[in-house]
């Protein structure tokens, strides 16, 4: 009978694989304290090299959100008109919705990001280069469907590859690191594009928000080039691992999970793990959950337009949007490393939306710029819960890989709806207070705290589940547990 999908929590180990682990586990590496001085130098390398994810995901964002950076120019030139702008921006994500399980299972399957990921990053950076050369909407809805559909490879990938080679307890603050790469992409990205703005209209008769897209584009080539020798591949596949760094790198892995990847090749390989994802609640659960946290940050793609309600020119404006983004990335990252110290992710997730409550509350309240411009860091902080939840999904879907490779895919996937519908909460006709748009997000953020709980709860009775199978068994070592 196939087992309820369900209910896939890693396998316990017996007792005698217990007592047996407990006299071998380091002896294969010279004893605790050389294993530990080798897990430091392992760690210490891979970091290094997958520093270049968050070089990658800040372009990933900068290509992909110039088109907000230079919305007036680009209505005015391409004569977009009622929704079309909004349009622009959602068709990328059904790109990005259609690719992302697909490009996750291949991933899954080649085994060799360091090339797969660059390869996708030159045709991203080519097509936002074209995206310079449109002459209507219907060319630019062209290129941004098949900016998001070629996007869609980089971030499930990247969660995944850091899922193959950390803990659970060092995945958050990778993670965070990660998302920072967004957040400074938003500021940096702003930086870039008012210097570009100001400067190169009629540059060569062309105007500046066609330099924006033609210089980030070809940068984004030029890194691209650079990540295949940098980026790694899975622990099995990657090349510039040592023996015991190989033979660690996969023992780190069983440990933290409870059981081996080979397990994956005795259940059915692949088709087993997409069985297992499509039929566990938990990825629905998620999936509809991350979709209203995305439509309570929809703010990011419309930062430039809520900056420029503060009253300031064009260049002003832009350079506005870098403050909350870099104040969001520093309590990112110390949020989530507080997370994952205490392996909690309930509270700090739930903690963070509601500042950005208190944030949407103060922008409806009041039109004062300085009140308004201090509402804009609360809400930009709120991106850190998104962190925590993707945090959470990869501690959730721990084994077998392949379903981990499905679940990370399909719930980045399906919450891109809540981006989608959340290019539509800032329509012009609402501003300059968004009194409306704000109500939106914080109903999203309710929503979402709400889902949170009920699925803490729900891990907590699994973990009591699992403890109780481990008494009736006799097994005294701890096994597998749900973060909360």
């Amino acid at each position: 009978m196939a087992p309820d999908p369900s209910d896939t929590a890693p396998i316990s180990p017996s007792k005698e694989h217990v007592e047996y682990k407990e006299l071998d586990v380091d002896v294969e590496f010279g004893g605790i304290e050389a294993r530990n001085q080798l897990e430091r130098r392992l760690l210490l390398k891979l970091d290094l090299h997958m520093s270049m994810l968050v070089l990658i995901y800040i372009l990933n964002f900068i290509d992909r959100n110039n088109a907000s950076a230079a919305r007036t120019q680009l209505t005015t030139d391409l004569h977009l008109e009622g929704p079309q702008y909004a349009t622009l921006l959602s068709i990328l994500y059904v790109g990005y919705i259609i690719m992302q399980v697909p490009s996750n299972m291949f991933l899954n399957y080649i085994k060799k990001p360091s090339l797969y990921m660059p390869a996708c990053m030159v045709i991203w950076g080519v097509i936002s280069a074209l995206t310079g050369i449109t002459t209507n909407f219907v060319g630019a809805l062209l290129t941004r469907f098949f900016l998001g559909f070629i996007e869609a490879a980089f971030f499930p990938g990247a969660v995944f590859l850091i899922s193959k080679w950390y803990k659970r307890t060092e995945i958050g603050s990778r993670l965070a690191i990660l998302f920072c790469g967004n957040m400074i992409s938003n500021a940096f990205g702003a930086l870039i594009a008012s210097g570009i703005l100001a400067n190169m209209d009629g540059v060569r008769a062309r105007a500046a928000w066609r330099w924006l897209f033609y210089i980030e584009g070809s940068l984004t080539v030029t890194v691209a080039i650079i990540a295949v020798f940098v980026l790694p591949d899975f622990p099995t596949t990657t090349k510039w691992l040592t023996d015991d760094e190989r033979r660690l790198a996969l023992k780190r892995m069983e440990e933290d999970a409870g059981v081996g990847d080979q397990l994956e090749t005795e259940n059915g390989g692949f088709g087993y793990g997409f069985y297992l994802a499509i039929g566990d609640w938990k990825v629905w659960w998620i999936a509809t959950l991350l979709i209203a946290q995305i439509i309570a940050v929809s703010f990011t793609g419309y930062f430039p337009t809520l900056t420029a309600t503060l009253g300031y020119n064009p260049t002003a404006s832009l350079l506005l949007v870098a403050p909350p983004w870099i104040y969001a990335a520093i309590f990112t990252f110390v949020w989530t490393r507080h997370s994952d110290k205490t392996q909690e992710r309930f509270l700090h997730m739930s903690i963070s939306n509601l500042i950005g409550i208190i944030g949407s509350l103060i922008s409806i309240c009041t039109m004062n710029t300085a009140a308004r411009y201090i509402s804009l860091f609360l809400l930009a902080q709120s991106n850190s819960a998104s962190v925590l939840m993707t945090t959470w999904e990869s501690n959730t879907f721990a084994r077998p890989p392949s379903k981990r490779a499905v679940c990370f895919s399909l719930i980045n996937a399906v919450q891109q709806l809540g981006s989608i519908s959340g290019s539509y909460v800032w329509p012009t006709n609402w501003g300059p207070t968004y009194r409306y748009s704000y109500t939106i997000v914080i109903a999203c953020n309710v929503i979402v705290i709400t889902m949170t709980w009920i699925l803490r709860q729900h891990l907590k009775t699994l973990n009591e589940k699992l403890e109780r199978e481990e008494q009736e068994q006799g097994i005294e070592e701890k096994g597998f547990r749900y973060v909360l």
